[in-house]
């Protein structure tokens, strides 16, 4: 309730990515005075999965902490990982503000951040700093995507460059060819043009496991052909899903949702269909593959529904927003 009223007075109306980055700032100051190590420890199930043990089924997508500068804070919030990212080779400042939306009515979001970064090297120096430290860490998964400048026929060589220089540091890579706001980037998804990507970040993983990240747009048999290509090439598994382009079903008006322009949507309105790609996903991997579920989950049945249906981890990022931060630690409470 306290939450609830903190974001209507204040975080709903200030401009959503500055309202992020104060965000950001209270979480980690929270965690420097050591704040969130008060909270309460919760009764989990620790997973297995990745070779990694999980302390819990859910985590924290890629999106919100873009360059690992609140592992151990988010950690402490509750979720189980944390998967930063997306990075990219080279360091970029994104597309143009404003570049972040709420649809409030939806309890969604919608994003051109356009992998805003410090780029592999600066990420990696600071994963590799955390990872010498004495903290306790959530499982860290590194999400890496193409350069913007990076032309697509050289994406393969772009991404070999972000694997070699994060793999040391990560627990697993998920290779982004699947967000909206990178011009081109979608093409990817197409198993011809992902296979050399993947065997690129394969060869440089250092045997960590890899993973790839799909859009919810795709059609089913692209879909199929993907989890194909993932039996193909011994990935670990696969991300389902990214953000999506589409507007349909929306409760904010029409007018306001053309008024923010392109963007891949989050939230709430994802559920449907995320769950429809994991359950056909499920149906082509056997379970030695892994599959993480993420996409307009909100609460513990929610999770529980992606688990039965075949997911090994649940990832949010738009709840987050919307319910606050002591939503990871109800949701894996289970």
């Amino acid at each position: 309730m306290l939450y609830k009223l903190i974001f209507r007075l204040i975080f709903s109306r200030m401009d959503p990515e500055k309202a992020h980055h104060l965000g950001m700032f209270v979480i980690r100051f929270s965690s420097k005075l050591q704040l969130t190590k008060l909270l309460p420890k919760i009764n989990t199930h620790n997973v297995n999965v990745l070779g990694e043990s999980f302390r819990g089924y859910f985590g924290l997508a890629a999106g919100f902490d873009k360059n690992a500068i609140a592992v151990k804070a988010f950690g402490e919030l509750g979720f189980s990982h944390i998967e930063i990212g997306t990075v990219t080779a080279l360091a970029q400042a994104g597309n143009p503000r404003p570049r972040l939306f709420r649809l409030k009515e939806d309890r969604a979001l919608i994003n051109r951040m356009g992998f805003n970064n410090d780029g592999a090297e600066v990420v990696a120096k600071r994963l590799e700093k955390l990872r010498n430290s004495s903290d306790i860490l959530p499982v860290i998964g590194v999400n890496i995507g193409k350069s913007k400048v990076v032309e697509l026929a050289d994406a393969a060589n772009d991404y070999r460059t972000s694997a070699r220089l994060l793999a040391p540091w990560s627990d697993y890579l998920a290779v982004n060819v699947s967000s909206p706001n990178t011009p081109g980037l979608r093409d990817l998804q197409s198993v011809t043009a992902l296979r050399p990507i993947l065997n690129a970040v394969l060869e440089e993983s250092l045997d960590k496991p890899v993973l790839v990240k799909i859009a919810p747009d795709l059609a089913d048999e692209d879909i199929v052909a993907i989890a194909e290509l993932a039996k193909e090439l011994k990935l670990a598994g696969v991300i389902a899903t990214n953000t999506t382009i589409s507007r349909s079903d929306l409760k904010a008006a029409v007018r306001e949702v053309e008024s923010y322009g392109a963007g891949g949507l989050s939230g709430a309105p994802l559920d449907s269909r995320s769950l429809e790609v994991l359950r056909l996903l499920r149906t082509k991997l056997s379970k030695e593959f892994v599959i993480i579920s993420v996409g307009g989950v909100e609460t513990q049945d929610q999770v529980l529904e992606r688990i039965k249906a075949g997911a090994n981890l649940v990832q949010g990022y738009t709840g987050f927003i919307y319910f606050g931060p002591l939503w990871a630690r109800k949701l894996n409470r289970i």
